[in-house]
């Protein structure tokens, strides 16, 4: 299955140092059950952008946990075997939220997505509010989902030396 690991730049660079992501397990997202009932559709291509989306929207998170991190969202794509997974996680997880049991080799990744450098601005803002949005503050959110107008780039494997300076 293909999933979606959330990433800051700083952690893909860890990642690629060490030849894996982990440890484990890792949180990811992918085309669940719960998320094809949300997103209404069949085109497993639009499912998967949602769960890319949903994927930045975490990576988000990650780097407004983080003040020295850059403000651009990562997110790995990688195919894992459905039994390396434990999707479904119960009531409390993010829509199309799913549990990577071991360490993902970095042999596992297709691809990268990380926003292109204007973007850095405007996850700025949006992780400034990220706290008022989660509270439900109408402008807040409006923010936050501002970031999806920016698309995130796709990157090669092999870019990822490039991408992490």
């Amino acid at each position: 299955m293909r999933v979606y690991v959330p990433l800051t730049l700083s952690r893909l660079a860890e990642a690629y140092k060490a030849g894996e992501l982990g440890p484990a397990p890792l949180t990811a997202y992918a085309v669940t059950p719960a998320l094809r009932e949300w997103y209404v559709s069949d085109d497993i291509e639009e499912l998967e952008y949602a769960a890319l989306n949903r994927a930045a929207l975490a990576s988000l998170r990650l780097i407004a946990g983080d003040a020295g991190v850059a403000r651009r969202r990562v997110v790995v794509a990688a195919d894992v075997p459905d039994a390396g997974l434990e999707p479904e996680l119960g009531p409390d997880a993010a829509l199309g939220e799913v549990r990577v049991a071991g360490v993902l080799g970095f042999k596992k990744v297709a691809a990268v997505h990380v926003d292109a450098e204007d973007a850095e601005g405007d996850v700025a803002a949006a992780v400034g509010v990220l706290g008022a949005a989660d509270q439900g503050d109408d402008d807040a959110r409006f923010t936050v989902d501002g970031v999806e107008d920016h698309e995130l780039l796709w990157f090669a494997t092999q870019e990822i030396p490039g991408l992490i300076g």
